[in-house]
């Protein structure tokens, strides 16, 4: 069992939510796992629900969890993520995603956007969560020979 230290610097309720990001990422819950009950949680760390909740509603923004009402609060699944080559002298913004993009693309709160925008094109709209952006190779037209 591990107890919180509730002296400051952070609020009780930031640590626990990175123990419970440390334990996500150690596998301690696995993708698709379900995590304890807030009162579960509660008595564990030996905080109130309320601490609990902000620290999930932490996790929740991050997209590490999602809470599904009646049936508790489970580990993100992992997802395939898609290389997104950015094209020269594009530019990239994020945001938070509208509420037909959420639907669009099934996103949990927490979760933003990438905004790819192609020199003369129309920009392309990506979640964040299943693309890493790359930049493509710098090729020295003097070395190509």
């Amino acid at each position: 069992m591990i107890v919180i230290d509730q002296s400051p610097p952070d609020s009780v309720y930031e640590r626990l939510a990175s123990l419970l990001r440390d334990a996500i990422e150690r596998g301690e819950y696995g993708p698709g796992e379900k995590l304890p009950s807030e009162g579960r949680l509660a008595q564990i760390h030996e905080v109130g629900r309320d601490t609990v909740r902000d620290a999930l509603s932490v996790l929740r923004a991050e997209g590490r969890v999602v809470t599904t009402r009646g049936s508790g609060t489970r580990v993100r699944a992992n997802r395939e993520m898609e290389v997104v080559e950015l094209p020269a002298g594009g530019q990239v913004t994020s945001r938070m995603p509208t509420p037909a993009e959420r639907i669009r693309w099934n996103l949990p709160p927490g979760v933003p956007v990438f905004v790819v925008e192609h020199p003369g094109g129309e920009p392309e709209v990506i979640p964040a969560d299943r693309a890493r952006l790359a930049v493509p190779p710098i090729v020295d037209e003097a070395s190509r020979g």
